[in-house]
């Protein structure tokens, strides 16, 4: 089921499947913001990561002395949510545990994406509930996928990543032989800046991940017009960015997560994953991402 929400300015659709956001569009100027799955480069364009983020160690994890089989980025991305549509601004998306996630994630849980369509953007809250009898521990991330370049004429190293403080870091590669984060090196690319511009030999190594940073806002833009699109995530610990550079895609993926793929520095128990995420009995827990138009 696809759902439609508009204002006067924008129009969005979501995709129960996934709860995926599949459009945000400037309706007046017929700029489409959102990757449009063209599967020549990538056939997803905002999945949903719970209740893990990227891939685990041989796609396995541990937990309470029993191994488990998950699918990258965890079961959400081909699950129909339940659809309540709130308004013509406003809908939620629900998913809750069954027999088929049980069998790769033994919790009960509740989680739901709520989208509010603002006159400048979207707004995301997502609701991670435990309705279970013990802790409930997980990984949330998101993974919305932006087209980079937006108008013709444009290419993809005409926009750059621009934090909204300035920053000191570097980022972590994928090391994709072993197929996980390797976190014994790191590649310094912010000394007091707060802008890195975007080439695809940036991603040769797949995604690009950031563990240390102070800022909650990223700007994906061309600073020559000043457009794109303004990302915020306080509720989010770490960020990652991500195209697919082989084909030179022409998006881009902007990634805020509560976790991560396994990491070299972490083995395969669940319990000992970084930015690891819990709900006590009976508890809700609520994340906020923000989409932006600029320019």
């Amino acid at each position: 089921m696809i759902v439609t929400l508009t204002n006067h300015s924008l129009t969005a659709q979501i995709d129960s499947i996934g709860a995926q956001l599949i459009s945000l569009k400037d309706t007046a100027a017929d700029t489409e913001y959102i990757w449009q799955r063209d599967p020549a480069y990538w056939k997803s364009c905002s999945p949903l990561l719970f209740p893990t983020v990227g891939n685990c160690r041989d796609g396995k994890y541990t937990l309470n002395g029993q191994t488990y089989t998950i699918p990258k980025h965890g079961f959400c991305r081909n699950a129909d949510f339940a659809v309540s549509v709130l308004s013509k601004q406003e809908a939620s998306f629900t998913i809750t545990d069954s027999p088929e996630t049980r069998a790769c994630y033994p919790f009960a849980f509740q989680l739901k994406l709520t989208y509010t369509l603002a006159e400048d953007g979207i707004q995301i809250h997502y609701t991670v509930t435990n309705p279970g009898t013990e802790t409930m521990y997980y990984q949330l991330g998101a993974h919305p996928g932006f087209n980079c370049p937006l108008h013709s004429g444009e290419h993809f190293e005409n926009y750059v990543l621009e934090f909204e403080q300035e920053e000191t870091a570097g980022y972590h590669s994928y090391d994709l032989n072993r197929m996980e984060f390797d976190m014994n090196s790191c590649t310094p690319v912010l000394d007091h800046a707060s802008v890195i511009p975007l080439t695809h030999e940036l991603f040769a190594n797949d995604a690009i991940f950031f563990t240390d940073l102070h800022s909650k806002k990223v700007t994906l833009k061309n600073p020559v017009t000043g457009c794109g699109v303004e990302v915020s995530y306080p509720d989010f610990a770490t960020i990652a960015f991500w195209t697919a550079a082989a084909t030179k895609a022409p998006f881009l993926c902007v990634e805020p997560w509560n976790g991560s793929a396994i990491r070299s520095d972490e083995d395969d128990n669940l319990l000992n994953r970084h930015f690891l995420q819990k709900v006590e009995s009976g508890e809700s827990k609520i994340y906020q991402l923000g989409i932006r138009i600029v320019g």
